[in-house]
């Protein structure tokens, strides 16, 4: 029984050491019912270890119990149970509070001891030897404050703790019993004791103990049990937890950075432009907001690849980066398009950041095996001065950008009022372009191709104008690229395809049957995924063949994703439709998928055209893109034909076709019939 009361002691103190880390990792009503369900089954234990105790003791006579006195130890080891955990779950321990427990708690178990010793009903009674009774009192208060620390060091348990738990558990319990069976040393029973007449005996000391010792072990067996359950289901939420706020800081960085840069995208930008406007007007400071576009990029993107675009990206970002100090948000819109919003205390401020990321970002980047070679364009806008609102400043930072591209790109430009004017046309021009299809404004204007040298007409290329209501005919370098900004394109180039065809069956309908109508495709028009479809309904809407329709993609534009070029064309000419690279010599292409491009013909972009003499750089690759060309059995188109000698040098290279000012300049359809035949090499009649 002395080995089961130390073995209980240490249950109790391991319960103990549990029950304070469940108290502490609770709160609410779930941290009150730990405390005192863990204090009551580790009063239980502490109790029934001094209970066994006593049960192991052999005197000549039989044992009875007060059941009052009994009951009220049981009780006394209880609160104080429930003390020691309300100690050591605070979030602190001084030494003060420390040594007023350890006296409360000590008492405690002291009062238990002697109470349960008192309830032995015997005559004449026990005699007590002072000194051990000193010493139990002494070990009761050092173990209590042992016990208290250790509960408090103790209580979160981690990997290495629960070892610790086990060997501090085991020193309590011995500390426990060794005040106990101090304590019982200090008796001494006379000779001749006897029970008392009034003595319960009903109950057998050895049944008694067993009973004790089962309760005990089952009642402490079963909170530790819920107690480990409770930490593993605290410890499978605690993860859950932790996966569901990492999965919403995720979900968070999703939609508030950009997934390349990292940097805030524009939900995130506008959220920080209106803490700044707050603190800015609180505080009466100024901010400024800076537009930032990559002077270039395309041309990059287009050359080698958008993988290596997107390293360009990434590389300007950190060398931006590590140009900018103080309190800013540097944010990416999209594209090559950055927004700064830093904290100034005067406008030159932002002048010198401006043109220390200008000068950053002129040195080249080596990316890969390339050495690439980019500007920066800044446009700036001061808050309060250049706006009120986030609205205003946005829009007047925009348009001072508009006047940076307009000077030259690479450098800065500050806000002026005057800018306004500028931008504030380009936007009427956006909101009209925006009516154009639906107010029937554009036009199609046809130029002439020829078949080399002077004749007879093959066909026409379709190229677009904008009759403005006010300001008149505009040429497509005016609005298209505000249509690719917006991706009015998109719908403007369906509108085309479905024009031309319109036109061409009218001309067959006169007797023209031979002729044919190319379009140029945009970028964006080239990749939308319903092109083919457009082109099917465009050809049996008007009962055209598929093979008078062609279809001019840029080079660059092709080469810009070749695989899918190449599926895309090899679509189109599967069902007749001509393919044609237009603009061929200005573009970085693969000969590996120009071979693979299933076109039919190849224009030579005007610019080698223009200065087009015997014996030059532009007559020599000329006749390499001619040779290229018919190599590969295609053939040749030259556009910006203006002169004889450009017309006869281009036939004598083997050019298939021509167009240019010289045989004819873009004109509406129905002027076609004023177009000037040639017979023999001459005009058949004067223009």
């Amino acid at each position: 029984m002395v080995i089961v009361s130390i073995i209980v002691a240490i249950l109790a103190s391991y319960t103990a050491l549990d029950m304070a880390g469940r108290v502490s990792n609770s709160s609410g009503k779930a941290a009150v019912v730990w405390l005192f369900g863990g204090g009551f089954a580790m009063g239980i234990g502490i109790w029934s270890m001094h209970f066994i105790g006593m049960l192991a003791m052999n005197l000549p006579m039989l044992m009875s119990y007060s059941s009052p006195l009994t009951a009220l130890s049981m009780v006394i080891a209880i609160a104080a149970s429930v003390f020691a955990l309300w100690i050591v779950c605070k979030g602190e321990l001084p030494v003060s509070r420390l040594c007023v427990g350890a006296i409360v708690m000590g008492s405690g178990v002291v009062a238990m001891h002697y109470t349960g010793m008192a309830a032995l009903i015997f005559e004449p009674g026990i005699i007590w030897d002072s000194f051990w009774v000193a010493c139990s009192v002494v070990i009761a208060l050092v173990a209590s404050g042992a016990a208290l620390w250790l509960a408090f060091k103790l209580r979160h348990e981690t990997g290495h703790k629960a070892w610790l738990r086990i060997g501090a558990a085991a020193i309590m319990g011995i500390a426990i019993a060794g005040m106990h069976y101090t304590g019982m040393a200090a008796a001494s029973f006379p000779m001749g004791s006897h029970s008392s007449h009034y003595a319960v005996d009903s109950v057998d000391s050895n049944w008694l103990a067993v009973l004790v010792m089962v309760v005990t072990l089952a009642i402490l067996g079963i909170t530790l049990l819920v107690s480990m359950l409770d930490a593993r289901l605290q410890a499978r939420t605690s993860i859950l937890a932790s996966s569901l706020a990492e999965a919403n800081r995720e979900l968070a960085q999703l939609a508030l950075h950009d997934n390349l840069t990292r940097l805030p995208n524009r939900i995130l930008l506008e959220d920080r432009l209106e803490q700044a406007i707050n603190k800015a007007t609180r505080e009466d400071s100024q901010f400024a907001l800076m537009f930032m576009d990559l002077d270039g990029f395309k041309a990059v993107n287009d050359a080698f690849g958008h993988h290596i675009g997107d390293s360009l990206l990434v590389a300007v970002t950190e060398r931006m980066t590590a140009r900018i100090e103080g309190h800013y948000t540097l944010a990416r819109l999209g594209g090559d398009e950055f927004v700064l919003l830093i904290e100034i205390d005067d406008p030159n401020d932002a002048a010198t950041v401006a043109n220390a990321l200008v000068k950053a970002i002129a040195d080249p980047f080596e990316i890969s095996r390339y050495e690439l070679i980019v500007s920066l364009s800044i446009s700036i806008a001061v808050f309060p001065g250049d706006g009120a609102d986030e609205r205003e400043l946005l829009f007047n930072a925009d348009a001072a950008m508009y006047h940076t591209k307009n000077n030259g790109r690479n450098g800065y430009n500050f806000f002026q009022p005057s800018m306004n004017t500028i931008a504030q046309n380009q936007l009427q021009l956006i909101n009209d372009l925006w009516l154009a299809l639906e107010h029937k404004e554009l036009r199609l204007f046809y130029q002439p191709k020829y078949c080399a040298p002077h004749g007879p007409i093959l066909g026409f290329e379709a190229l677009l104008r904008w009759q403005h209501p006010r300001r008149g005919l505009l040429s497509p370098d005016v609005f298209l690229p505000l249509a690719e900004k917006t991706g009015l394109i998109i719908n403007i180039g369906n509108w085309v395809i479905d024009e031309a065809c319109r036109q061409l069956r009218i001309w067959h309908l006169q007797g023209h049957s031979h002729w044919s109508v190319a379009v140029n495709l945009s970028a964006l028009q080239f990749e939308q995924s319903g092109l083919v479809e457009t082109v099917v309904s465009a050809l049996n809407t008007h009962h055209i063949p598929a093979e008078l329709l062609t279809l001019e993609v840029t080079e660059t534009t092709a080469m810009r994703n070749p695989d899918e070029s190449v599926r895309i064309l090899t679509e189109l000419t599967e069902l007749g439709v001509k393919a044609s690279i237009d603009d061929f010599g200005t573009g970085y292409s693969s000969l590996l998928y120009l071979k693979r491009l299933p076109a039919s013909e190849l224009k030579i972009d005007r610019a080698f055209v223009n200065e087009l003499q015997k014996e030059t750089e532009d007559a020599t690759i000329v006749s390499a893109i001619v040779a290229l060309a018919q190599s590969l059995n295609l053939k040749v188109v030259a556009e910006g034909v203006e002169t004889r000698d450009q017309q006869a040098f281009l036939t004598d290279l083997g050019c298939n076709s021509l167009q240019g000012y010289l045989l004819g300049r873009p004109i509406p359809p129905e002027k076609v019939d004023e177009l000037q035949e040639y017979v023999s090499g001459e005009p058949k009649q004067e223009q």
